[in-house]
């Protein structure tokens, strides 16, 4: 027998030689591969000033807000994939700048112009065009239940713009416009056997609710009103009707008479659990706990979440993108998870999240600002709150008022 593509036996043997020099390679260096992409924790996380990197995302995003035209490309291109994704990248960066000036207060001028004109854009898009501007287009495939119709998506994430801004510093007209708000929100809420009230129609969803929970508790404390009760109340119908048995983490979307639509959810738990953390503390930790145990991965040192749990099989919709082959990675949930890693002080899986986020965010800095070119406004303005997030809660956990 002649072996010629190889040269012969000795052909073969130096094949064999280097296949075995790649597998031994391989072997060695791809569980340090991650080391490469490791930062600093101090880039991306500190107690007492604002991360280098939260500071070159902020840059960015101020730089859009300040800029009409660049604001508009922005939004457009956020707009074609989901226009829930215009509505969600204003709250998680009003939340940011508000963080950022409780931290170091000689920003607040500027960061508080920044946030009014974010208020005062989002207030008249939804004037002018009505909660339907903000909304996927399956909310016209059928009627909602309650009337006159609203979003409870909509109202909940203006409620924690509102809030945040009266937290940081009283403003005549939106103290007025948050108590409208957080009102509304409570009688819609209370129409309901399970306290939920529709972001489509006959769909509630717990990101949705507990963010208004949220804005409720900040109200409270920002401009005097009290929905202790009514926060309590909702806690008991939580625990007895919006669990999933099986995994005792929270249902991500139900109807309003409380029947499952969707179980628990990766793009969603992680901000349930930190928007709890002003409801009901225990509650919180416990489903970060849980959520930790159901969703969070570790593979070669790289962080990563699933989009549900192993006992639960969902759709993949375009808020978690479609999840990565033999991995069950999704990107909305690992980057939502980077929120609760931070809120929970869990530095393991923060670091091996940011990790993951340095290797295939294709990060990119110019002027001093900092972008992911895997990501968009929505996912950078997460991760910006990741990096900063903590004041605003500590102010209303301790019952400071401005």
């Amino acid at each position: 027998m002649t072996i010629r593509a190889w040269g012969g036996i000795g052909g073969w043997r130096q094949f064999w030689l280097g296949m075995a020099s790649l597998i031994a390679a391989t072997v060695i260096w791809l569980p340090l591969v991650h080391v490469f992409f490791q930062s600093n924790p101090t880039d991306y996380r500190s107690a007492n000033a604002i991360p280098p990197r939260a500071a070159r995302i902020a840059q960015r995003h101020i730089r859009l807000w300040r800029d009409p035209q660049l604001r508009s490309d922005a939004t457009a291109l956020l707009r074609v994939n989901n226009p829930e994704w215009d509505l969600m990248s204003r709250s998680y960066l009003v939340l940011s700048l508000v963080n950022m000036s409780l931290r170091e207060p000689d920003r607040r001028p500027d960061d508080v112009a920044t946030v009014d004109r974010i208020i005062d854009d989002t207030l008249a898009a939804e004037r002018q065009q009505g909660h339907f501007h903000f909304l996927l287009p399956y909310a016209h495939a059928r009627p909602f239940t309650q009337s006159p119709v609203r979003s409870h998506h909509v109202d909940s994430q203006i409620a924690l713009m509102l809030a945040a801004r009266c937290v940081l510093e009283r403003h005549e007209e939106y103290d007025q416009l948050l108590r409208d708000r957080v009102e509304l929100m409570q009688r819609r809420m209370e129409t309901s056997a399970v306290l939920a009230v529709e972001s489509y129609p006959d769909e509630c969803w717990m990101f949705d609710i507990v963010n208004g929970l949220a804005a409720m508790r900040m109200a409270d404390t920002a401009v005097g009103t009290d929905h202790a009760s009514f926060v309590r109340r909702w806690l008991s119908v939580a625990h007895s009707k919006l669990t999933d048995p099986r995994t005792g983490l929270m249902l991500s979307s139900f109807t309003r008479t409380g029947q499952p639509l969707d179980g628990p959810e990766g793009s969603t738990i992680w901000m349930v659990a930190h928007g709890l953390q002003l409801v009901d503390r225990d509650l919180a930790r416990d489903q970060y706990r849980r959520a930790r145990d159901e969703l969070s991965e570790t593979l070669l040192g790289f962080g990563y979440a699933r989009e549900w749990p192993s006992s639960w099989v969902g759709p993949s919709d375009v808020d978690s993108g479609p999840p990565i082959p033999g991995l069950d990675a999704s990107a909305g949930a690992s980057g939502l998870a980077l929120v609760g890693a931070s809120a929970f002080d869990d530095e393991a899986y923060l670091a091996q999240l940011v990790t993951t986020l340095d290797f295939a965010g294709f990060p990119r800095e110019e002027a001093g600002a900092l972008q992911y070119c895997a990501s968009n406004e929505l996912g950078d303005a997460v991760l910006l709150y990741a990096t900063v997030l903590g004041p605003l809660w500590e102010q209303v956990q301790s019952g400071d008022t401005p």
